[in-house]
């Protein structure tokens, strides 16, 4: 599986290039990464980027998505989109471009994650009165609050509860609404990625909790992802796509 890897020079670049050398048969022949000196396979830009690949894997900066997705419709290549914080417009840029090529999209790259959302979405509408309350952790280098994660935790409440309603670091007077989901965002120091869902009524509270030891188990994710991608139509999947292919 030869791959283009875009954050080369990041933090979960690093982590996604150590992941890769231990995976048979799988090369990441260029990178690309506007704020790293080029050298080696990493230039800058997509414009420089010359590699024949089979797949995109993105770790980089939502800023980075047009050009991104302009390189992958080019050469038909299907891409993995493992960065969060994208603005509406953007947004509209991915569902566009799945159209033509195939674009596996998530928030969290962890398996752990993905049973994490399943039994949030079953709680939810098993408690159906239950309040709930999101809470994320993350270093203090990370740029989006609240966490693509902690968004898709609430998208996944919001499946079976329609009604419900984000209130983002929750401040300021006033009582606690019944359609209400509170999300609270901390950044600290190195932590990797907590994420926290307590459901709660009068009488009783269940919490739901994943926490990240390593960001490893993100790259061999999103390279589980990859080698997923290669040879799908055009479309958005994701990670229930993944397990699914692996029942």
């Amino acid at each position: 599986m030869k791959v283009i890897l875009c954050g080369y020079a990041g933090h979960m670049g690093r982590e996604v290039r150590e992941s890769a050398s231990r995976v048979a048969g799988c090369e990441i022949v260029a990178g690309v990464d506007p704020i790293a000196e080029p050298e080696g396979v990493c230039v800058r830009s997509f414009d420089e980027c010359t590699a024949e690949a089979e797949v995109i894997i993105d770790f980089s900066h939502h800023s980075m998505t047009d050009a991104m997705l302009d390189f992958a419709e080019k050469r038909n290549l299907p891409v993995v989109l493992a960065t969060t914080g994208q603005t509406d417009e953007e947004k509209v840029r991915i569902q566009a471009a799945a159209k033509k090529i195939p674009i596996f999209l998530a928030a969290n790259y962890s398996l752990g994650i993905a049973v994490l959302t399943d039994l949030v979405k079953r709680a939810a509408a098993l408690y159906p009165d239950g309040e709930i309350e999101i809470v994320e952790q993350h270093h203090d280098r990370k740029l989006d609050a609240p966490s693509g994660t902690a968004l898709s935790l609430f998208n996944a409440v919001k499946d079976v509860r329609p009604a419900a309603t984000a209130n983002m670091g929750r401040s300021g007077q006033g009582k606690r609404t019944p359609d209400e989901v509170g999300m609270h965002a901390i950044r600290m120091g190195n932590i990797v990625g907590v994420h926290e869902v307590m459901i709660g009524t009068q009488n009783e509270r269940i919490t739901l909790k994943h926490e990240a030891f390593s960001r490893g188990v993100f790259a061999e994710g999103s390279l589980k992802a990859a080698a997923f991608m290669i040879g799908k139509q055009p479309g958005i999947y994701d990670m229930k796509d993944l397990l699914r292919e692996g029942e």
